[in-house]
């Protein structure tokens, strides 16, 4: 599990850890991890060019030190002087190792001729967006061609938020130090960040319980449900599915696939229209499928033996879909609302407020700005995390935020961050797959936090699994969850 801290959090650990160390000594750790990071950037240390962008705060520090670590081993190291004061001892450090510093005039050239790149411009505490010098800094190392390391954090982006303010770094690599920071996780920070490692400075004992976490392969696999030996279908669980339409058929045979799958419940009912089910049991023939042969009839259905309801994909916002989603949200069942079941919450958000059973909401930026009253969708993809948490604390559900990085928050939980988001689900019909998969695993009994998690996990490793990499169809994605399940479980 990859757990983050927010800013606050992080200075009072590091504050706790410094009282009991020598002086100086806590960055010269971190110095030590990220000069590591940047010997293997390079085909080798000695005879490297190395442009080291230093502000006058403790990641310029961390830069200097390394620096000086990665001079005395052969490399030409120059640090670019942004801020008005350079840390002293490790401007000392850099000097003595035979690294020099330069004015800023320089950078240009200093950087078209660099091999590596290190931001250590702005620190972890930075808000705002760069002034000069910095910005025309971070404008230049995204011209280079050299790739660039950032120093605990990309400058220019928000270290609780993810929120970026153009010109910011753009890094291949970031080395943080102790604990991930909420923005390295969620985007758009996270695309800024490139690939994240964590250096270990020994604050693990200081930290609390962590703001944010992102599972990786094993948590999911501990949190996916077991198949005991003494088990059998309504044991599983039942989910019952109320998606497509006339209109939208495909999204039923997408949304069920989707719950057949991801192998949580063990049973799947699909209540719709005639020809809707039909075009599910062609698909999907071990389907449970309860016909109706007008929709009116469909809230019936809620009465109909299931542990969980998945809703609204595809299924439209007429009056019998209206009638149908009242009468669905009136039970006690859980219940996954997804699409056209979003646009009916957003026109009476209070039908989920009061609910005691789980609801699990999956929107996407412009479905959450609607839930969100003066909230526009440019806002949520800024700020992604405070938006999932203000939908989920306001609306008293379970928020999985869908998009670049696709973000579950409950209210009294630290938000879940989804690692395997990739651009191939940006497809039409994806998310009644994902719908689907949450629905199955909710049924099963998981939480509705984990649900949503594990749902979102699996469902982006199937995306990148399916195809080996290839442009997929929503229709692909049933076969890429069986192999992504068996892939958490049996890791390479």
């Amino acid at each position: 599990m990859r757990c983050a801290h927010d800013v606050a959090t992080v200075r009072v650990a590091e504050a706790a850890l410094m009282e009991r160390l020598p002086d100086g000594a806590l960055m010269r750790r971190a110095a030590a991890g990220l000069a590591a990071v940047c010997a293997r950037m390079v085909p080798r240390v000695y005879g490297s060019r190395i442009v080291l962008l230093v502000g006058s705060g403790d990641n310029g520090g961390d830069a200097l030190y390394a620096g000086a670590r990665l001079a005395r081993r052969g490399a030409r190291v120059r640090a670019v002087a942004a801020g008005s004061r350079l840390h002293a001892g490790g401007r000392a450090a850099l000097r003595s190792a035979g690294g020099r510093t330069s004015p800023v005039t320089e950078a240009a050239a200093e950087l078209a001729a660099a091999d590596l790149i290190i931001d250590g411009l702005v620190g972890i505490g930075a808000r705002g967006g760069l002034r000069a010098p910095h910005a025309e800094l971070a404008r230049l190392a995204g011209q280079a061609s050299a790739p660039t390391v950032a120093v605990d954090l990309p400058s220019g982006v928000d270290a609780d938020t993810g929120e970026v303010t153009e010109p910011a770094v753009r890094a291949d690599v970031t080395v943080t130090f102790g604990t991930y920071k909420p923005g390295l996780l969620v985007d758009p920070g996270a695309h800024h960040a490139g690939v994240v490692e964590l250096v270990d400075i020994g604050l693990d004992p200081m930290l609390p319980e962590p703001v944010l976490v992102a599972p990786q392969s094993g948590d999911i696999a501990r949190a996916l449900p077991g198949l005991p030996t003494e088990t059998h279908k309504y044991r599983r669980g039942v989910v019952g599915i109320a998606a497509g339409s006339d209109r939208y058929p495909g999204a039923a045979v997408l949304c069920v696939g989707g719950a057949l799958r991801v192998g949580g419940a063990g049973m799947v009912r699909y209540s719709g229209a005639a020809a809707v089910g039909a075009e599910v049991l062609r698909r999907w023939p071990e389907t449970v499928v309860t016909a109706e042969s007008d929709t009116a009839d469909i809230p019936s259905t809620a009465s109909t033996r299931v542990d969980a309801w998945v809703l609204g994909s595809g299924r439209g916002t007429d009056q019998n879909a209206a009638a149908e989603w009242r009468t669905v949200l009136a039970s006690e069942r859980p219940v996954v609302l997804d699409a056209d079941g979003l646009t009916l919450l957003s026109r009476h958000p209070q039908w989920v407020r009061n609910r005691t059973a789980p609801t699990v909401l999956t929107p996407h930026a412009g479905e959450l700005a609607r839930l969100l009253p003066g909230t526009e969708r440019t806002d949520v993809e800024a700020r992604r995390l405070a938006h999932v948490r203000r939908a989920a604390d306001e609306l008293g559900c379970t928020v999985l935020l869908k998009g670049s990085t696709t973000v579950v928050a409950e209210p009294g939980h630290a938000p879940i961050v989804n690692p395997t988001g990739t651009p191939l689900l940006a497809t039409a019909g994806s998310g009644d797959v994902l719908a689907g998969m949450i629905g199955s695993l909710l049924a099963s009994g998981q939480s509705p936090l984990w649900a949503a998690a594990c749902g979102a996990f699996l469902h982006g490793l199937a995306a990148r699994i399916v195809r080996a990499g290839a442009p997929i169809a929503a229709s692909d994605l049933p076969d890429g969850i069986c192999e992504a399940v068996r892939s958490v479980h049996e890791p390479t």
